[in-house]
């Protein structure tokens, strides 16, 4: 038997010595999720800004010498939310961390990952030059809008996926769930639809969006033979929703159409007769959703789930899809804010935990080990 004294020093042992957990103000309910999960207090860091906007930083604890993880997701406040990360990373920094860990559950800018107009520009791979410079040793994130980002750093980066929570939820929430079919809304989201569908062991579908001028059919064979045109409509499917604000006026601006312009949706899949679960990696605004969610209906689907990592949930999103018979849930996750009186908007809206994972992203990650597990494994609370 350990006697009382070799029981309190393995308690010690398991405590994460020399470490100091940070979270800026972008979203504190995950930071005090995390920090409680690790049993450490969050660092004392006083966060403001000058009457002229500018973010003030004053790092409250001496972090010498020390393992540092700082916490900040986006937030509806993105451009606040990710200059304060950077001037709390470079006030580390300058402190003589021995090593900086930036958790970012919801990467900002992470749907401006490619070029999408001729002068247009990779918002992400900015943002990641920034983070490098402001001198973050690594990247801790959750379900990257494509994996490829990882690649514009040169720094080592963990992306971390929500799947094995989704998946574990589905199974535990979703009665007949064996009966389900995984649903993408576009021909971009099939990877990540395929992966989840293989790990439920059900069948999956694909909806494909083709939008084509009255009067003026295309011969297949002739639209297949031009590479820009495949090009061309996987760019127009691979996001949400191409709705955007002026910046000017704050007005909200929709994709350009054309008035003799139609969109044909195809379902490709069988789900007569079955639960449908829709799911992308964010939703923003909810229009392409709910068309898909229209569509399921219109060919027979017993219920439809729509389930997301990152609940940005634009607007009137929440409100629309409370209106929407054809969606039984919402399903996100707590990467990204959702304040109380908007989740009360949509009796709809499940919001999962996912700090459980992350914060055994950061213990892994400060003892040496492996993160792997958490790659198909969701942590025992």
């Amino acid at each position: 038997m350990k006697t009382q004294s070799q029981e309190a020093l393995s308690r010690d042992e398991n405590k994460m010595r020399k470490t100091k957990v940070f979270g800026g103000s972008s979203h504190p309910e995950l930071t005090s999720l995390i920090t409680g999960r690790l049993g450490v207090e969050p660092g004392a860091v006083k966060l403001s800004q000058f009457k002229n906007k500018e973010t003030s930083v004053e790092i409250g604890v001496s972090v010498r010498n020390e393992d540092v993880f700082i916490i900040q997701s986006g937030s509806p406040k993105i451009n606040d939310s990710l200059m304060e990360l950077l001037i709390m990373i470079n006030a580390c920094k300058g402190s003589s961390a021995q090593r900086i860990t930036a958790v970012i559950p919801y990467f900002p800018y992470s749907k401006q990952s490619k070029k999408k107009k001729h002068r247009g520009a990779i918002a992400a791979k900015l943002v990641a030059n920034i983070l490098s410079i402001s001198g973050v040793d690594h990247i801790i994130t959750m379900d990257l809008h494509a994996s490829q980002m990882q690649g514009f750093f040169n720094l080592p980066v963990d992306n971390l996926y929500a799947e094995p929570s989704i998946g574990k939820w589905i199974q535990e929430h979703v009665d007949d769930w064996e009966n389900g079919v995984v649903v993408s809304k576009n021909a971009g989201g099939a990877k990540r639809v395929t992966s989840l569908a293989d790990r439920l062991n059900i069948d999956f579908a694909l909806i494909h969006m083709d939008r084509t001028r009255k009067g003026h059919a295309q011969d297949p064979d002739d639209s297949l033979s031009k590479p820009e045109n495949i090009y061309n409509r996987l760019e127009e499917e691979d996001d949400d929703d191409d709705s955007m604000v002026d910046a000017e006026t704050g007005h909200e601006v929709q994709r350009a159409e054309a008035a003799d312009e139609t969109s044909l949706m195809t379902l490709v899949g069988d789900v007569q007769d079955k639960v449908c679960f829709i799911v992308d990696d964010m939703i923003d605004g909810c229009h392409s959703f709910l068309e898909a969610a229209d569509n399921l209906v219109s060919h027979g689907a017993k219920q439809v789930y729509i389930i997301a990592t990152h609940g940005i949930l634009s607007g009137n999103s929440l409100r629309q899809i409370e209106e929407c018979s054809n969606v039984h849930k919402i399903v996100v996750t707590n990467t990204y804010p959702i304040p109380i009186e908007k989740r009360a908007l949509c009796s709809k809206l499940v919001v999962l935990d996912i700090s459980a994972t992350l914060a055994e992203a950061i213990r892994r990650t400060h003892n040496g080990e492996s993160i792997s597990y958490l790659f198909s494994q969701v942590p025992k609370n």
